[in-house]
């Protein structure tokens, strides 16, 4: 699951929304439909694009020339989540229940500014519009290695969501933008000029996927995870290595990646402190995973058995998980 957001994709998002919407009309425009493609929000399915423009253009109220008037959110499921939609629903009923999802992913949105009043969906002037396809931009290394050329139409099922939202909530009264980059920890400037956590908005999209759809997502698929081998430190990096051994000890899969979101967090200092706060079984797997390699590969090589037991060594002396 990719998801991020961004001041506008084609145009100024500082003026009106004209640009975007048109832009973001093309697949009605291409494509030789009996039916074209609405927008869609928490109100219905049926929106039409001239009512996005000008609801959103008409929801400024005592915005400067200079301050941005709306964001766009890009919701990419993979190429694997996607599949998994139309094995369980079929091509149709997987667009309906994208759109269901969408409106979840913007409670979040609302609830992450965490400010008096703003709660959900509900509370934003927000459109989403259901995209079938994507095309090769001059950025892209295919396009930069000569194999594709710019404007192409990408293979496989590129299924996405794009979502104008604007930066006065639905009453155009309220000042919300994502692009604040306080988290909350200054109360009195959260209070005043509200928050954002992108790092917490980008997990929830893929938590409540998971767990609305029943989608098992293995730890090396999340978020936390890449998160962390990006920019995590080298103890939390540790920490995420003991949880990728669990999963190959068959452990629940949403067990694991709760534990690896708190890592991505920072909640703990050493493994050892998993071990305090997961209890016994988790302890009980960490220690096994410390036992001679032996007494599970007897036929490994080696040189590998040597490199595991040095490894082993100097975990125990890192975490202070010797015997």
């Amino acid at each position: 699951m990719y998801i991020n957001i961004t001041d506008s994709l084609t145009a100024n998002n500082k003026g009106s929304s004209r640009e975007l919407v048109h832009y973001l009309e093309k697949e009605n425009r291409i494509k030789d439909k009996l039916e074209p493609q609405f927008w869609f929000n928490h109100t219905g399915n049926r929106i039409e694009s001239y009512e996005v423009r000008h609801l959103i253009d008409s929801n400024i109220a005592k915005l400067c020339k200079a301050d941005a008037k709306f964001f766009l959110v890009n919701i990419s499921p993979s190429q694997k989540e996607l599949k998994y939609l139309e094995e369980n629903y079929g091509k149709r009923e997987m667009m309906k229940q994208l759109k269901k999802y969408a409106e979840k992913v913007m409670d979040e949105y609302a609830r992450n500014f965490k400010r008096e009043g703003i709660s959900s969906a509900k509370d934003l002037m927000w459109f989403g519009k259901i995209k079938n396809h994507r095309y090769y931009s001059h950025k892209d290394k295919e396009v930069l290695n000569g194999e594709r050329n710019r404007g192409e139409r990408k293979e496989g099922n590129q299924m996405h969501i794009q979502i104008i939202v604007s930066r006065k909530d639905a009453n155009n009264k309220i000042k919300l933008s994502p692009m604040n980059n306080s988290k909350g920890k200054n109360e009195t400037h959260s209070k005043k000029l509200g928050q954002f956590n992108r790092v917490a908005f980008k997990q929830s999209g893929e938590t409540i996927f998971d767990r609305l759809f029943g989608f098992d997502r293995g730890l090396k698929e999340t978020f936390a995870h890449a998160n962390v081998q990006k920019k995590g430190s080298i103890a939390q990096r540790e920490q995420m290595d003991i949880l990728e051994l669990s999963t190959n000890q068959h452990h629940n899969f949403e067990h694991v990646n709760e534990l690896a979101r708190d890592v991505a967090d920072g909640l703990f200092s050493t493994v050892a402190d998993i071990v305090k706060v997961t209890g016994q079984s988790i302890s009980g797997f960490i220690e096994a995973m410390l036992e001679p390699v032996q007494s599970i590969e007897p036929d490994v090589n080696p040189v590998e058995l040597s490199e595991r037991k040095r490894r082993k060594r100097q975990m125990q002396q890192n975490q202070g998980l010797g015997r």
